[in-house]
């Protein structure tokens, strides 16, 4: 019994070490089993896991993604410096101009000139006041160059200057008003008679029905008499802005700016003003010269637009304001040549009225002769 319970237990003992040995054979193949299964298990497991370990891990990219992105914006300044090397460039440029202005005085007829329209609303006042100084000076003696006795003469000779010299003018109204010397007796002429008159200016026919038409005019709304105000005036047949204020600066001390061609050429000249239109051509200039200035102001432009600075011609080298003017050279600036382009007293030659005041007489102009006489 002894003998079969020990070896009984042997074999016992025996089983239960090979059921024990056994266990973890079977296990290691249930594990491996369910390992094979479990893997995918596993490894979602793991990714749900890694998904807070990446958003962790991101973290802490992000900081040392933002610690590199740090040294970058620390960068930033770094590349601005490349721009402030550039910068002396620009500087250089500004500097050439400068330069340029300080050799200008060589040639003094362009200091001016070398940046009209850059100069600013007091320099232009400042440089147009100048000029109408310097012009006073060299016609001290300006004044409307059509002979007239009163108003209604001065009025009449002005619409016929249309198209026209004053010169022919003057030569022409001295028959006109001898038979016509009043506008009753002018609006009551025979239309043939006055065109006849009125050949030698041009246009002879128009001017004789813009003549007759205001006369008319006056003895019907004004009994007769010129009226002093530009409003009136303007409702004149032939009578414009122009004329009027011709007729009012010169007839009635009124002051007003005329823009006829010589003015409206010198003032762009001039770069007063860039305007075309001849109404905004007058609040342009006029707006640069107190009120009391006009009236010489529009003799000083007009008498040396028609002495000096030409249309065509310009004598530039014998301009007494050619340092002011930005279109100098525009015109002959040789002196010689340039004196030789001279118009009228400024070449020796008679003026434009046949009955002159005496102070221009007096300093040293000459009468035109009369129609006919050379």
């Amino acid at each position: 019994m002894g003998e079969q319970g020990s070896d009984g237990g042997r074999k016992t003992a025996k089983a239960a070490k090979t059921a024990a040995a056994g266990a973890p054979a079977a296990a290691r193949e249930a594990a491996s089993a369910s390992g094979k299964r479990a893997a995918p298990a596993k490894e979602a497991a793991a990714g749900k896991k890694a998904t807070p370990g990446k958003k962790a891990a991101s973290a802490p990219a992000r900081k040392a993604a933002s610690s590199k992105k740090a040294p970058a914006a620390k960068k930033a300044p770094a590349k601005k410096p490349a721009p402030l090397k550039k910068a002396p460039a620009p500087k250089k440029q500004l500097v050439a101009p400068k330069k340029a202005t300080a050799s200008v005085p060589a040639a003094p007829a362009k200091t001016v000139a070398a940046h009209p329209r850059g100069e600013s609303r007091t320099a232009l006042v400042r440089r147009a006041r100048r000029i109408n100084r310097e012009l006073a000076e060299v016609y001290p003696y300006a004044h409307p160059e059509l002979d007239f006795d009163n108003p209604f003469q001065l009025v009449v000779a002005t619409v016929l200057s249309a198209q026209t010299t004053d010169l022919r003018v003057n030569q022409t109204t001295p028959a006109l008003f001898a038979k016509y010397p009043t506008p009753e007796d002018l609006a009551a002429a025979d239309p043939e008679e006055v065109e006849e008159i009125l050949r030698p200016t041009g246009f002879f026919r128009a001017k004789t029905k813009s003549v007759i038409g205001l006369s008319k005019a006056l003895v019907e709304q004004f009994g007769g008499e010129v009226p002093g105000r530009l409003e009136d005036l303007v409702k004149l047949p032939g009578v414009g802005r122009k004329t009027a204020f011709v007729v009012l600066g010169n007839a009635f001390g009124r002051p007003g700016i005329t823009v006829d061609t010589h003015f409206q050429r010198l003032v762009r000249r001039w770069k007063w003003t860039d305007e075309t239109d001849p109404d905004k051509i007058e609040a342009a200039v006029g707006a640069l010269f107190p009120k009391s200035d006009w009236t010489d102001l529009s003799h000083h432009v007009i008498w040396h637009g028609r002495r000096i600075c030409h249309a065509r011609k310009p004598a530039c080298g014998a301009c007494p304001i050619a340092p002011l003017c930005p279109a100098y050279g525009e015109g002959e600036t040789d002196p010689e040549k340039a004196r030789k382009l001279l118009k009228y007293e400024k070449a020796g030659q008679p003026g434009q009225r046949l009955k002159p005041p005496q102070a221009y007489l007096d300093a040293g102009g000459r009468a035109a002769p009369p129609l006919g006489a050379g």
